[in-house]
């Protein structure tokens, strides 16, 4: 499974995409208007859709529309608020789910009960309404829709903001939940790991942010292994910073290929600061290809270049670069990380893995088939 963003359509048009190495794919984002109508970021979504769509029914895989986002939260708690509401909300995803052809219909809302993104609403009724709303949508879809939600790695949010400890309503109306194990920790002068296995050395400073945590809580909390999916990111964050090491935490020995000169990464808006896709890393010349095995952390497949060394974060089980010339860290993921997620994720019994997004691995396919072959 992966995410197709609305905005790969210039840069990375369905025809691109290896149908065959992907179940399901997840096209981002329509956004909840204050009418509870789906409104379009980019004019030409509803074209790139049925693009996908297309391109995807004519092999084996299913597509689901998601609907929110970071950026797309703000209006869900006031669509879910009522009955009248949820019923004029479930309608226009209906509408849109029939008029593209749909499989499913996955609701990303960051969060439920929680602030998110400045100016999201959010009512201490939230999760309730949601469940309510997702009851509501489960009746309006046609049996075989696949319903599921992006979720952060900690259950939704009760009443009194804690966390929920039972979920099995939710479980009985969702296909699946997506555990969003990433975005840990972002762009900083003290970076950390964006997409932690887990706290290995009980240190952590966000101890249930990490995809072993995420499993205890989900399961604890009544949701069964079976209808929970691991979310990989195929990006990580650049820093300007001089850290010689992720924040509290132990590594390994570092690695480096052969490059000439130095270079000073960018991010994926041209900055010195923000997301960078493992796919530029390579393109800027700061990854090169080794002869490594990518499923072994200390022979890896790609390498650091240009002034960069790729050094293992033992405590997260993630890879991170460091540049001591252009004081550059850059925390992120890649086979041999995803690989091991991806076994730990096979290992307890969940559904699988989806990866954030499709267009940031490489032309060979190395962070997918990395994935794939784990959960054989």
């Amino acid at each position: 499974m992966a995410y197709y963003p609305d905005w790969l359509g210039s840069t990375f048009p369905p025809s691109k995409i290896d149908f065959d190495r992907f179940h399901w794919l997840d096209f981002a984002f329509a956004v909840p208007d204050s009418d509870m109508t789906l409104k379009w970021d980019d004019p030409g979504a509803p074209e790139l859709l049925t693009e996908l769509v297309t391109a995807a029914h004519n092999t084996s895989t299913k597509v689901k529309l998601s609907i929110g986002g970071w950026t797309g939260s703000k209006y869900f708690s006031s669509a879910v608020a009522s009955h009248a509401s949820r019923s004029t909300f479930v309608d226009n995803i209906a509408k849109t789910y029939y008029s593209f052809e749909l499989d499913g219909i996955d609701i990303d809302w960051e969060y439920p009960g929680k602030k998110g993104d400045s100016g999201d609403h959010f009512h201490s009724t939230d999760s309730a309404n949601f469940l309510s709303f997702l009851q509501l949508l489960r009746a309006k879809l046609p049996p075989n829709a696949v319903i599921s939600a992006a979720v952060e790695t900690t259950t939704f949010a009760s009443n009194n903001g804690e966390p929920m400890t039972d979920l099995s309503e939710f479980a009985k109306v969702l296909d699946w939940v997506l555990i969003m194990n990433y975005d840990v920790w972002g762009s900083s002068g003290n970076p950390g790991p964006n997409a932690p296995l887990h706290d290995a050395c009980n240190n952590s400073t966000q101890p249930d942010a990490n995809a072993v945590a995420a499993y205890d809580a989900w399961t604890s909390a009544n949701f069964p292994a079976n209808k929970l999916v691991l979310g990989l990111p195929s990006y990580g964050y650049l820093s300007s910073s001089t850290a010689e090491r992720l924040r509290t935490r132990s590594m390994s020995p570092s690695s480096e290929g052969d490059g000439a000169g130095f270079i000073t990464a960018v991010s994926e808006d041209g900055g010195s600061d923000d997301q960078v896709q493992f796919r530029n890393l390579i393109e800027q010349g700061i990854l090169v290809r080794s002869a490594g095995s990518s499923i072994d952390s200390s022979s890896p497949k790609f390498v650091g270049s240009g002034g960069f060394e790729r050094s293992w974060d033992d405590c997260s089980d993630t890879p991170f670069l460091r540049s001591a010339s252009s004081g550059q860290v850059i925390s992120y993921d890649d086979p041999e990380s995803l690989a091991m997620k991806a076994a730990f994720s096979k290992g307890v019994g969940m559904r699988g893995i989806n990866l954030f997004d499709v267009h940031g691995d490489t032309d060979e396919w190395d962070l997918t088939d990395s994935v794939r072959k784990s959960l054989i």
